[in-house]
């Protein structure tokens, strides 16, 4: 039974060493291997009614001769042949490209099979697959597979049926009838044959929510056992904080938390209470208050006795943190101290004293906390800002500076559900969904380049105001692939045209770090009027006199990255304003510019960008940290995600899951992974 599916594709009728050679390519040596490699599509050959048929779709459909072909040749092995056909209702041409072979095939006044690229416009056909006589009880569906080119899809066809028939019933299935039935999901080989041949759109349609049930089931059981083996690998500090002295910090705050805010202070509390160490990510949208819970979470931990650190991706993002942490946290009579490369010998060497000694509560800074002689009194909690922006590494050296502190990462990028349980889903998520009352809806507009005119009337009104302004170009240099503005082009422009009455400032990621940082500066401290930059203002920056913004090429840009740029304004009290300066040539482009000006909202951005690039872009293919799966799709399939996370977390605290039989090819596979030890699997 098990020597069956074991067998290797020699064993096939047809197969020598070079075909052998050619699936090998493709990763496939066994039958088990061949039979488990699913196709792409399925060509569909079902009759359709042309009637219905929308333009450009591809059809089959059954038609009686009603002209002589008429063929002509377009010179060395090229030809063109057309004929009239009866099609229903439908007088339609068929036109065959290079095959005339099929001419004496043709005959007026008998029917035919033709399938093609309808024309609905021209009523025309362009045939690719021909059949004299009616369509026959042949497949409806046929398997695309990606191949390569030593292989076609002909003879890998005739393979997998071979395959199927000799190891299909003999595989097995590891999903038992306790999680097939309640869904009514198909048994491995009725689930095989559906997804290669299946008789109908049913059969295709239930073999592929078994298949893809199947992958997110075992890819959330190993997400969950890593999750679970941390958590009882991870002792941590169980932190006894003030109750009392937090509500005071609460009571003394500007304005009142948001009721997300509660929560996931609520949230973050819970585990600060819990012996095993906590590992959480912190989502919040631009301006939803991230900064004040992680001052509250930092004073829990202050109050229990314990040390915090706060690391920042920039070291004017560390000062905003240690400004905002001061004001806070300083009246509750907590010691804070600045750590980043520009500090002084003296005033470092004096910190890392106070800080060792425990004269220091809190240290914020950037990279410059995880260098070597940085030693903490009694570190309790890390909290990573922008974590996307840390190496593991990095954050990994911060996290042992203390005794298993508990650790908490946060990011303004909002990431959607699906992704925020596939990358993160060994994490706890924590999501800040709510914006604080009082806080002005940014005006987005759309505009074309030929309204630049207009656009630099109301900029000058902005300034005038006395208000700043961010011009944000995708490149720094000239790209002969893509027809992009260049931002030391726009930065000449914008000089001239108002560099006499207003200080304009250039930022672009050619420039040192630490001029990065001195024009930064200056445009935070009102010494320049209008910065012109490449996204490398994305993160972070707050200069709450911005209000205008104006995004060139805006259509070059992702919908979370565009959003991501807009909340550098609409932080003050004033009106703010965003201009997508964009001609978008694609659909998709105009989709995202119109996403844009309808709402202000991260989250239900980000899951319209989800859906226009697909998962793989949404991180960026090779740091995304996403599982390549062969039928689930992350966009479509968000509800077969979270029932196999809720059916993941029930079968892993089950007795039954452990002990029973039926559960061992499942227990075997996450067994075989290495999850229970806690080690992530990509």
């Amino acid at each position: 039974m098990e020597t069956k599916k074991e067998l290797l594709v020699t064993s096939l009728k047809g197969v020598g060493s070079s075909t052998a050679n050619a699936l090998h390519e493709l990763g496939i040596i066994t039958l088990e291997d061949l039979v488990m490699t699913f196709p792409y599509r399925h060509e569909d050959f079902r009759l359709k009614n042309l009637a219905e048929t929308p333009h450009n779709e591809r059809v089959t459909v059954e038609g009686r001769v009603e002209s002589e072909p008429s063929l002509l040749f377009l010179g060395q092995k090229k030809s063109r042949m057309q004929v009239r056909l009866l099609a229903g209702q439908h007088l339609i041409k068929a036109i065959f490209f290079n095959q005339g072979y099929l001419k004496n095939k043709i005959i007026p006044g008998s029917v035919v099979t033709v399938t093609g690229k309808w024309d609905r416009g021209r009523q025309v056909i362009n045939v690719t697959t021909f059949s004299a006589g009616p369509k026959t009880d042949q497949q409806d569906f046929e398997p695309v597979y990606s191949l390569k080119a030593s292989i076609n899809q002909k003879t890998f066809r005739k393979f997998m049926r071979q395959a199927l028939d000799e190891v299909g019933e003999y595989m097995e299935d590891p999903l038992p009838e306790a999680l097939l039935g309640p869904y009514r999901l198909p048994g491995i080989a009725d689930a095989l044959e559906g997804i290669h041949f299946p008789q109908n759109a049913e059969h295709s349609k239930n073999a592929r929510r078994r298949f893809v049930y199947e992958e997110l089931l075992i890819f959330q059981l190993k997400m969950q056992a890593i999750k679970k083996a941390r958590k009882e690998q991870d002792v941590g500090n169980s932190v006894s904080y003030h109750n009392e002295q937090l509500k005071k910090l609460i009571d003394t705050l500007p304005y009142e938390l948001t009721s997300a805010q509660k929560r996931v202070v609520n949230e973050i509390c819970r585990d600060l209470k819990e012996p095993h160490r906590m590992n959480r990510l912190l989502q919040g949208d631009v301006g939803s208050g991230k900064t004040v819970v992680a001052a509250i979470c930092l004073f829990a931990v202050i109050t229990a006795g314990f040390q915090g650190a706060l690391m920042a991706p920039t070291e004017i993002l560390a000062e905003q943190h240690a400004t905002s942490l001061d004001e806070w946290l300083s009246p509750m009579g907590v010691r804070i101290a600045l750590l980043t490369g520009s500090t002084k010998v003296k005033a470092r060497r004096t910190a890392l004293e106070n800080l060792a000694a425990g004269n220091i509560d809190l240290l914020i800074g950037t990279h410059a906390l995880i260098q070597p002689d940085v030693s903490f009194h009694k570190l309790g909690l890390v909290i990573t800002d922008e974590q996307h922006r840390f190496g593991v590494e990095q954050r990994r050296v911060l996290k042992e500076k203390g005794e298993n502190p508990d650790v908490l990462f946060m990011t303004a990028t909002p990431i959607p559900r699906t992704l925020a349980i596939t990358a993160f889903g060994e994490m706890d998520v924590s999501i800040i969904d709510e914006m604080p009352a009082g806080r002005k809806k940014i005006d987005t507009y759309w505009m074309k380049e030929d309204q630049l005119y207009k656009i630099i009337v109301r900029l000058k009104k902005e300034l005038a105001n006395g208000r700043q302004a961010y011009i944000i170009c995708p490149l720094i240099e000239e790209s002969e692939k893509l027809d992009v503005q260049n931002v030391v082009d726009v930065y000449n422009m914008m000089s001239a045209e108002l560099g006499k009455e207003y200080s304009v400032g250039l930022m672009h990621g050619r420039l040192h770090s630490d001029e990065k940082e001195a024009v930064m500066r200056d445009f935070s401290d009102g010494k320049v009027h209008m910065l012109v930059s490449t996204t490398v203002v994305e993160v972070g920056v707050n200069v709450p006199n911005a209000t205008f913004m104006v995004i060139f090429d805006a259509e070059r840009f992702g919908l979370a990255q565009l959003h991501q740029l807009r909340g550098r304004v609409g932080r003050g009290e004033h009106q703010s304003y965003c201009i997508l300066l964009a001609d978008p040539k694609s659909e998709e482009g105009k989709e995202r510019m119109i996403s844009m000006t309808e709402t202000n909202d991260g989250f239900v951005l980000a899951e319209k960008d989800l859906e226009l690039r697909g998962p793989g872009d949404f991180f960026g293919r090779k740091q995304s940290g996403l599982p390549e799966f062969k039928v689930a799709d992350l966009v479509h399939d968000y509800r077969a995600l979270n029932t196999a996370k809720t059916d993941a977390e029930r079968l892993l605290n089950s007795e039954d899951f452990w002990e029973s039989d039926e559960m061992k090819s499942l227990r075997t596979i996450l067994i075989n992974s290495n999850a229970l030890d806690g080690e992530r699997i990509d």
